[in-house]
C-alpha cells in the first residue's frame, strides 16, 4: 500500500502544476521574524495571514507590509518609526512580491553583480524565472559554567536557495553542515532521546561535540486561486502561542504533503506526513532503515471578524501495526474532509487521535488573547467522579500578548500558561506488533515530542519581554517556570515521557499533574541582538537554568554565556 501513495502524489502534482497560478514560497519558521508579523496582526494589519497556521507565504507577508505602509488611516498613526523600518525590512526580504519596485535594491554594487538585492548573494529575476541564493553561517562560542566549566560552540555552514519557475512552481532548499557542543542540560536530553533537539541523526565530534546535517526542501504550487499545495521536507506549527499543544516545530524535519485552502474567512489545512519512529536499538548507518510512522492532520480556522479567530484541529498518528512492518500510509486517512476518529474506529481503532480547539482575540490594537484546548481522551463520567482516572487527558493553553506596554513603543510582553496531564500524547503497546507499537502511534517524531518539548505531566509558565528601541537592536528576556512530574527509577511510568506505553502507568486511578518525582525547572535567558546588515546578526546572551527535584538525581544547575554571528539563519534555541 505504501508504494501506491507515491504515484498518487505524483499525479496530483502534475494536475496542480498544469492549472496553477502565480506562486510563492514560505518564510522559514523563526520566532524573531514572525514576532514582527505578530505586532502588525495585533494592530490590525495581518492581511491574508491566518496567524495560527505557520509558516506564512512570502507573498502574503509582502502584501501585509505593502498595505500597512500605504495606509493613511488609524493604522498609520499607530505605527512607530521602528514599525515602519521593520515593515520596510519585510518588503526587502520579500522583494519579489512587494509592489514597491525599489524593495530589495542594494545601495552598493559588488563584482559579478553580486548583492544587486540587499538580501541576496545572487539573484535572478526574469519573466519566467526567479532565483535567490544565499550563504548560511552560524558561528557561536560560549562557556557552560555547570559541573565542568566547559566551552560550547556552534559551527554551521551551508546555503539557502529559493525560487519560482513560470510563476507556477515555487521551490526551496536549505542545507547546512553543523558541529556543536551544547550546555549540560541539552546534552542530558540528547543522551535520553539519542537525538539532537530539533534535528535527527548525529555522530560524535571531538570529545564532547555532535556532528549533524540540517536539510529542508520542498516544491509548492497552486491548484486554484485559493488552494496551495506543498510537498517536501520541513516543519509546521499550528497555534498562536510560543508553545503549541497541537503541532510545533520542536522535533526534526519530516516529509509531508500539505494542502492549504484559503477562501472567504476560512483557512483549511491538510497535512499528510511520514515521520521517523523508534531509532533506539537500530544500528546506525547500517542495513536496517529506521521504522516509519505516519500522520494525518486537518485544521480549520475561521475569522469571525478582523479581531476574533477560531480554529478546530484533528490529528491522527499511526504506523506499522502488523508483524512484518508493511502497513505503510493508510489511504483511508487521505480523505481531506472526514472525521478521522470515525475512520479509525472502522479500522479497528489501532491508531492515536487528538482533537482540539484554538482561538485568538485581538483587543484595542494593543492586546491579543489566545488559547487552545486539546483532547487526547475524555470520559465525562470519570471526570465528574473526580477519581483521577488516567484516561482523562485534556491539555490547555492560555496566553496574552501586550504590545507597547506603558506607552513605550516596541516594548512588548507575552505571558503563557500550558497545562498537560500525565500520559497525554502517549499510547499503548500493541500486542503482537514487531517492536513497541507505542513508538508508532504516540505523538512524536524521531523520539521528540510533536507538541510541547516538555512532553506531558507538567505546568508551564512563560514570560517573554521584547524591546526594540531601534530597528537594528532587539533585547529579549525569557522566563520559563515549569513544574513537572518525572519518572523514578524502578517505580514505573508517571506519565511525563510520551515515548513510554501508557500500559506501564503506575495506576489507573488517583493520577494528577506533576505526580512522580516533582521537579521544578527555572529557565532564564537574556539576549541582545544587533543586525549588522540585512539578515546578518550578532547575538550576545546568557542562559540560567536550575532544576530542583525531590529526587536528587534530577538536580542540576546550568549557567552559560554565548556570543554568536549569524547570517541568513534563525537562532538555535534550547528553551526547555
Amino acid at each position: 500500500m505504501q508504494r501506491k501513495i507515491y504515484p498518487l502524489l505524483l499525479l496530483l502534482f502534475i494536475i496542480h502544476v498544469t492549472g496553477s497560478l502565480a506562486q510563492s514560497v514560505y518564510a522559514p519558521l523563526n520566532p524573531d521574524y514572525y514576532y514582527l508579523i505578530d505586532r502588525m496582526d495585533i494592530q490590525g494589519a495581518s492581511g491574508n495571514i491566518f496567524t495560527s497556521v505557520k509558516p506564512y507565504l512570502r507573498n502574503d507577508i509582502a502584501a501585509m507590509a505593502d498595505m500597512a505602509l500605504s495606509d493613511s488611516g488609524k493604522l498609520a498613526h499607530r505605527l512607530s518609526k521602528v514599525d515602519r523600518l521593520n515593515l520596510q525590512y519585510l518588503q526587502h526580504d520579500n522583494w519579489e512580491w512587494s509592489h514597491n519596485k525599489d524593495s530589495g535594491n542594494s545601495a552598493h554594487k559588488f563584482i559579478w553583480n553580486l548583492y544587486k538585492k540587499r538580501n541576496d548573494f545572487f539573484a535572478v529575476n526574469t519573466k519566467d524565472f526567479q532565483l535567490q541564493l544565499n550563504p548560511v553561517i552560524d558561528f557561536s562560542y560560549g562557556r557552560d559554567y555547570s559541573y565542568t566549566d566547559q566551552s560550547t560552540y556552534i559551527n554551521t555552514r551551508g546555503a539557502e536557495l529559493r525560487g519560482v519557475i513560470d510563476d507556477k512552481v515555487g521551490f526551496y532548499a536549505f542545507l547546512t553542515d553543523n558541529q556543536a557542543a551544547f550546555p549540560e542540560y541539552v546534552k542530558a536530553r540528547i543522551a535520553a532521546t539519542n537525538t539532537v533537539p530539533g534535528e535527527g541523526f548525529w555522530g560524535p565530534y571531538g570529545t564532547n561535540g555532535y556532528d549533524f546535517y540540517t536539510a529542508r526542501g520542498y516544491v509548492d504550487f497552486r491548484l486554484t486561486k485559493h488552494i496551495t499545495t506543498q510537498f517536501g521536507q520541513d516543519a509546521n506549527f499550528i497555534g498562536d502561542g510560543y508553545r503549541s499543544l497541537m503541532l510545533s516545530d520542536y522535533s526534526g524535519n519530516y516529509l509531508f504533503w500539505k494542502v492549504d485552502t484559503k477562501i472567504w474567512k476560512f483557512d483549511y489545512v491538510n497535512i499528510f506526513a511520514q515521520m521517523t519512529s523508534d531509532i533506539i536499538g537500530v544500528p546506525p548507518l547500517g542495513d536496517i532503515a529506521y521504522p516509519h510512522k505516519y500522520l494525518a492532520l486537518h485544521y480549520l480556522t475561521y475569522s469571525f471578524s478582523k479581531k476574533f479567530n477560531l480554529g478546530l484541529f484533528e490529528c491522527i498518528t499511526f504506523g506499522n501495526t502488523d508483524t512484518v512492518h508493511n502497513r505503510g500510509y493508510d489511504l483511508n486517512y487521505l480523505n481531506p474532509v472526514i472525521f478521522y476518529k470515525a475512520v479509525e474506529n472502522g479500522l479497528g481503532a489501532p491508531d492515536k487521535d487528538h482533537i482540539g480547539i484554538n482561538w485568538k482575540w485581538n483587543l484595542l490594537s494593543h492586546v491579543s488573547l489566545y488559547g487552545s484546548v486539546l483532547l487526547d481522551e475524555f470520559n465525562i463520567d470519570q471526570l465528574r467522579a473526580n477519581t483521577g482516572w488516567w484516561g482523562n487527558k485534556q491539555a490547555a493553553q492560555a496566553g496574552l500578548k501586550y504590545i507597547d506596554i506603558f506607552g513605550i513603543h516596541n516594548l512588548d510582553l507575552q505571558f503563557e500558561e500550558n497545562i498537560v496531564p500525565p500520559y497525554t500524547y502517549a499510547t499503548y503497546s500493541f500486542p503482537g506488533a514487531a517492536g513497541n507499537y507505542s513508538y508508532f502511534a504516540n505523538y512524536t517524531n524521531y523520539m521528540q515530542p510533536l507538541a510541547d518539548p516538555m512532553g506531558a505531566n507538567f505546568y508551564e509558565s512563560i514570560a517573554i519581554l521584547r524591546f526594540q528601541p531601534w530597528y537594528k537592536f532587539t533585547f529579549t528576556g525569557k522566563l520559563f517556570y515549569t513544574i513537572i512530574g518525572l519518572d523514578t527509577a524502578g517505580k514505573g511510568n508517571y506519565g511525563s515521557n510520551v515515548m513510554l506505553s501508557n500500559t506501564t502507568r503506575v495506576s489507573s486511578y488517583g493520577n494528577y499533574i506533576t505526580q512522580g518525582a516533582r521537579t521544578t525547572i527555572e529557565f532564564v535567558s537574556l539576549t541582545g541582538t544587533y543586525q549588522i546588515v540585512h539578515n546578518m546578526f550578532i547575538d550576545l546572551g546568557i542562559v540560567l537554568r536550575n532544576e530542583s527535584s525531590r529526587t536528587s538525581f534530577y538536580n542540576s544547575n546550568d549557567n552559560s554565556l554565548f556570543i554568536s554571528f549569524r547570517w541568513n539563519i534563525a537562532q538555535r534555541l534550547q528553551d526547555f
